[in-house]
């Protein structure tokens, strides 16, 4: 630590320590707070400055990690024995650590879709004012020297790269509920694959021949006359043994507690 470093935080804790003193609602005791918060302003930079690099705006991690600043300030126990250096740092790279898991997308997005898109924002809010409407592709992209194609594509990449918390509401009332519970609903599929192997585990205890009637019924779509040619059976005999067969089935199904 330099010696200017060393000079501001003994000024910060001295500032704290006069605070300390001064009674709850004193004007004074609030210009002491604030300017232990300007002489701490350079560890906020100092912080944002080791996490700028990774896909956020430096503007937006310094005032992220001058929002852990302040919270440290206001938390910092004089009695604790530690040092309000030893103190603020942690609670400072907590706060930036936070923002990146809160903010920064969990899809990695193009270097150039993010610089693009941010241009995009940009454009889009000056053409809107100058125009008096929401400004199309085409007007953003002959603001920005590019195609239409590549505006799209910046604003789908940058917003597939945008992550929704499941616990996140809708704005009407409708959807007040969380989004794990408006998405979530029964898989219709699950029941089909159950019902399918409880059929198949029932066909397989008929007899063979009703199991070759049955499948040349419904598998090769023969009429009852053809099955009755192909097993050597009158058509009454097969119509007989098809009723009594599924109605077999049926039973078997609705004991084991299926719906047929």
């Amino acid at each position: 630590m330099s010696t200017t470093d060393q000079h501001r935080y003994t000024e910060a804790t001295t500032l704290l320590a006069e605070r300390a003193d001064c009674g709850l609602g004193d004007r004074h005791c609030e210009r002491l707070r604030d300017q232990t918060i300007v002489v701490c302003l350079p560890l906020a930079e100092h912080i944002a400055r080791r996490f700028s690099g990774r896909g956020e705006p430096f503007d937006d991690l310094e005032q992220v990690a001058r929002v852990g600043l302040i919270r440290a300030i206001d938390r910092f126990d004089l009695g604790a024995g530690s040092s309000l250096l030893s103190f603020a740092v942690p609670t400072v790279m907590g706060e930036v650590r936070r923002h990146f898991r809160d903010r920064t997308p969990t899809i990695r997005v193009p270097r150039r879709s993010r610089e693009l898109y941010e241009q995009v924002k940009i454009a889009r809010a000056e053409l809107a004012q100058e125009q008096q409407c929401e400004p199309t592709d085409e007007a953003l992209a002959d603001r920005l020297q590019t195609s239409p194609a590549a505006i799209r594509q910046a604003v789908g990449d940058c917003a597939c790269g945008a992550a929704i918390s499941l616990d996140a509401t809708g704005p009407s009332e409708s959807e007040a509920s969380g989004l794990a519970e408006r998405l979530g609903e029964p898989d219709p599929g699950y029941g089909a694959v159950e019902n399918t192997l409880e059929l198949d585990a029932a066909i397989r205890r008929l007899s063979e021949r009703d199991r070759r009637i049955l499948g040349l019924r419904f598998y090769e779509g023969m009429t009852q006359r053809e099955i009755a040619d192909e097993v050597g059976l009158s058509q009454m005999h097969v119509s007989r043994r098809l009723r009594q067969t599924l109605d077999l089935l049926g039973t078997q199904l609705r004991t084991e507690g299926r719906a047929v």
